[in-house]
């Protein structure tokens, strides 16, 4: 173990020091972080690149001067290994530690702060020491829903990523329960994974994964074969499952900068007819990332052709209407108001989006706004019977929620009623105990003085 007295050293001094006592971890072996477990992890499992890593850090000189100490700030340190946010020195150091384990470093000037130092705390080209304890890591999570959690086993090379449309050529391995059910070589176009059996996640997580990289994927059931499972590798419904990812080669598709107004339009009839099968199919997340793709092309065109203009508003507004009919059935409401809102910009009559938009607010129990919707639709076409039926039952549901409030309010005002009683019954018990006592006080005073006069 080391100690304060072995830092009071000069940089020579403790990198022998280091040196015969703990293990060089850099990867080319050049003496650059040299680590001494001070104590043992509790598992044998260690962070991968990428993983969310939560620590408790000392930096010193090798003077043992303290220079920083997240313990003195009574918070622990998050960040991303291996990612570059932090010292070179801890992303190395980080990924050779077991959770619960307890290290010190010695960090050459390279790994650390360099040649500039850090003003007022590390001179330049200064060697630091660091103590650090692995509090916990998990999966970086690459959904706001917590759907997909990848770790990166083998790290990828290069500086792009597919994108929506790109070719890629995988290999997979999934498993759930420890049982491998899927392991092949695939190649598909991002956004359409599906037509190849794999699984929304994967389609999902290929935007972040780089040429060259061995990843695990871990997806929960909205991510994988959801509520229907997939009988044919018995996996049952709601299940979570893990893929291993090996992204061997990919083939961006332009973006849409790099097309020009004709290219897009030449393309937008087969992704509008590739989402609308997915909807048919009930695989509402794939078609959203179809009609999305619409937008994306389009929604900041302009054309000198009216008749240009005209087209491409209409394929902007059919697939706002689409992703708000996808977002109904997968119950993502505000998305439904959203995309209905920019129908509506575009075509403040229009029925669809005002009926959808109705539909969502009714269904979010926004029941006056549901009702001037479903109103709106009837202005636009009287012979609407479904928002006429809509209508019906937003006032219904005005009409319960007024006696719920009702009756809230009477139950309210009877408890109140109730414990204001209860209250005044109680001071009535005190004024009388206060007033029979005052009034023994009394009778006791006249007792005495009527003892003393006749003495």
């Amino acid at each position: 173990m080391t100690t304060d007295q072995d830092l009071s050293l000069d940089g020579q001094s403790a990198a022998a020091v280091f040196s015969g006592k703990g293990i060089d971890v850099t990867p080319n072996k050049d003496q650059g972080v040299i680590k001494v477990v001070k104590r043992p992890g509790i598992d044998g499992e260690r962070p991968m690149i990428a993983d969310r890593v939560i620590v408790h850090y000392t930096g010193k000189l090798v003077n043992g001067r303290k220079f920083d100490c997240s313990r003195d700030r009574k918070e622990p340190f998050c960040f991303n290994v291996g990612k570059g946010q932090v010292l070179k020195a801890w992303d190395i150091a980080v990924l050779s530690m077991q959770r619960g384990e307890v290290c010190t470093f010695l960090c050459k000037p390279e790994y650390a702060y360099g040649s500039t130092g850090n003003p007022d705390k590390i001179p330049p080209n200064s060697p630091v020491v660091f103590e650090m304890e692995l509090l916990n890591f998990e999966g970086e999570i690459l959904t706001e829903d917590g759907g997909i959690v990848r770790r990166i086993k083998v790290k990828g090379e290069g500086y792009t990523y597919p994108n929506d449309g790109a070719r890629v050529d995988v290999h997979l391995e999934g498993s759930s329960g420890g049982r491998l059910f899927d392991c092949r070589d695939v190649s598909f176009t991002v956004g359409e994974a599906e037509d190849k059996g794999v699984p929304l996640g994967v389609d999902r997580a290929m935007d972040n994964i780089q040429k060259g990289e061995c990843c695990l994927l871990y997806l929960k059931p909205k991510y994988g074969f959801g509520s229907e499972g997939k009988p044919e590798y018995k996996i049952g419904p709601d299940n979570d499952i893990l893929y291993e990812v090996t992204l061997k080669d990919f083939h961006r598709a332009k973006e849409a900068w790099e097309m020009d107004l004709n290219e897009k339009l030449d393309l937008v009839d087969g992704v509008k007819n590739k989402g609308n099968q997915y909807f048919k199919s009930g695989r509402y997340h794939q078609a959203v990332i179809q009609y999305q793709r619409i937008i994306s092309w389009l929604e900041m065109e302009c054309s000198s052709s009216k008749e240009q203009q005209n087209r491409i508003q209409d394929y902007v507004l059919t697939a706002h209407l689409n992703l708000a009919m996808c977002f109904l059935r997968i119950k993502d409401f505000s998305q439904v108001v959203d995309n209905c809102n920019k129908v509506i910009e575009l075509d403040e009559g229009n029925e669809k989006g005002l009926y959808r938009r109705g539909e969502a607010r009714l269904l979010c129990n926004d029941f006056s706004l549901a009702m001037a919707d479903f109103q709106q639709v009837l202005q636009v076409n009287p012979s609407n019977r479904a928002a006429r039926a809509q209508i019906s039952i937003c006032q219904s549901k005005i009409k319960q929620h007024h006696e719920q409030d009702k009756k809230t309010y009477a139950n309210m005002f009877q408890k109140f009623a109730e414990r204001d009683a209860k209250t005044g019954k109680m001071k009535r018990r005190r004024n009388d105990c206060l007033r029979n006592s005052m009034n023994g006080e009394v009778s006791l005073k006249r007792r005495r003085r009527s003892q003393d006069c006749r003495s």
